[in-house]
């Protein structure tokens, strides 16, 4: 099948869907260094041009990846096509016509979230604004429950992530606490941990379960190990909130990360067996980042930004409490600038909301990109507005053990004050009631509420 238009008398053709979505693709690194994007900004313009006329139908025809990829035949067993019904007859343009229209609702947009495919919400995002990402998943309210209730319309929650380089106790706990006591953690508090080994797994939930505990915290905590560690630790009776494992939109570059669906569902066939969850509520924690897949040699000649959005296939599979893209994390081979992450963020937040995920995004680039922390405004203001689940937040936005910058608690903390957009409810509650925000504050001082903390042996 191909695919042809004709810009001021040129006439431009694409050879396959999966080569007009990359040449429709925004600018970015990445797709460059795979050989697959425009030559330049008028063979884009002619791809987003001929995109807008591609049925929407053409994508459950045209099967972008190799036949027997498990994330393919995920993405068509999930496919609903009484959902698919509303929009069944539109094209790419017609559709993103349809988002946009202020008489369609958030409510209506949920209701074909299982009706979408990855490809379709991809396409629609290459040939749409930055306002236009931002004004629809403004739309969008994906609510998710453990012990706070994280999404809902109006509020902004944060993960608290207090990595330490040698995963040292009383190191965790001090950002932890510099972090709580700043009001941040109420999606999660989580560590990236410096090893994956299984005492120091068990330990640092250990940790941070002493701290949820003591300090009565109504969030839920995560070890970001590998699932095998996870399933281990549950197993040898950790107190484990949340299984975590990062997924890309590739069969192979899933087997890269050491997972599979099998084992993914054995990890939340553990993590729902250990009860620490209300009934139903979720328990799931996935991390994806485009380039991923290009970064494993596991792209299959897609556009990092089409399979970035295959990955949200595998997440949706299991409930997820939580889902972030590592924006800017994978570097300017990827995405090289400011620019880039900056679209990126936005996009992959459009298109996991689309698709019916509680997204969230690490506002994020590492220290070789030509991007800086006003960058990380820019992206952290627009997403609020965009009614982003969560950001990750960190002391003073440089992860000392991950070596890359993020955002600082005190930037959530900005979002409160000029957006109005408060934590989880209730967190605010535990907040109002110890007096963090406020001048009144009766929890103890970082140093004395490290000093009051029981925690476990090193």
């Amino acid at each position: 099948m191909g695919y042809r238009t004709d810009i001021n008398g040129t006439r431009f053709g694409f050879a396959s869907l999966k080569g007009l979505l990359a040449k429709a693709t925004p600018e970015r690194s990445g797709d460059a260094l795979a050989g697959i994007a425009a030559e330049g900004p008028v063979e884009r313009i002619a791809a987003q041009v001929c995109l807008a006329d591609v049925p929407l139908r053409d994508f459950l025809d045209d099967v972008l990846e190799q036949d027997g990829d498990a994330v393919t035949a995920l993405i068509f067993e999930q496919h609903d096509m009484a959902r698919f019904a509303p929009v069944a007859a539109f094209t790419v343009g017609q559709f993103r016509d349809w988002l946009l229209d202020p008489a369609t609702t958030g409510a209506q947009i949920a209701a074909i979230a299982w009706g979408l495919t990855p490809e379709m919400v991809a396409a629609v995002s290459k040939i749409m604004r930055a306002q236009d990402l931002i004004a629809v998943a403004a739309k969008l309210e994906v609510v998710t429950r453990f012990r706070s209730t994280i999404g809902l319309r109006g509020r902004m929650s944060t993960r608290n992530q207090p990595n330490h380089p040698t995963d040292d106790s009383r190191g965790i706990a001090l950002a932890a606490l510099d972090g709580v006591l700043m009001g941040a953690g109420d999606a999660v508090i989580g560590v990236n941990p410096a090893t994956d080994s299984l005492p120091d797994f068990i330990r640092i939930c250990e940790v941070l379960e002493a701290i949820r505990t003591q300090l009565d915290i109504p969030t839920q905590h995560c070890c970001l190990g590998h699932v095998t560690t996870a399933i281990a630790a549950i197993e040898a009776g950790a107190p484990v909130d949340l299984v975590f494992q990062s997924v890309a939109g590739s069969e192979k570059a899933n087997a890269g990360f050491g997972v599979t669906l099998p084992l993914l569902d054995e990890a939340y066939d553990a993590a729902t067996a250990l009860g620490r969850a209300p009934t139903g509520a979720n328990v799931m924690y996935f991390e994806t980042g485009q380039g991923a897949a290009l970064s494993a040699e596991a792209h299959h000649g897609m556009d990092q930004q089409t399979i970035e959005a295959r990955a949200y296939a595998v997440a949706r599979r299991y409930r997820p409490l939580l889902v972030n893209t590592v924006v800017g994390f994978i570097g300017p081979e990827y995405l090289a600038d400011g620019k880039q992450i900056i679209r990126a963020g936005l996009e992959d937040h459009f298109c996991g909301k689309l698709l019916g995920l509680p997204m969230g995004v690490d506002i994020c680039y590492t220290n070789h990109s030509y991007a800086d922390q006003e960058d990380m405004d820019i992206l952290l203001t627009t997403l609020a507005a965009a009614g982003v689940n969560f950001v990750i937040t960190v002391p003073g936005a440089d992860d000392i053990m991950l070596n890359y910058q993020s955002l600082a608690f005190h930037d959530a903390q900005f979002i409160r004050d000029t957006l109005g957009r408060p934590p989880a409810p209730e967190f605010a509650g535990w907040m109002a009631a110890n007096g963090i925000g406020t001048p009144e504050v009766t929890l103890p001082t970082l140093e004395a509420a490290l000093g009051q903390l029981r925690l476990p042996a090193a």
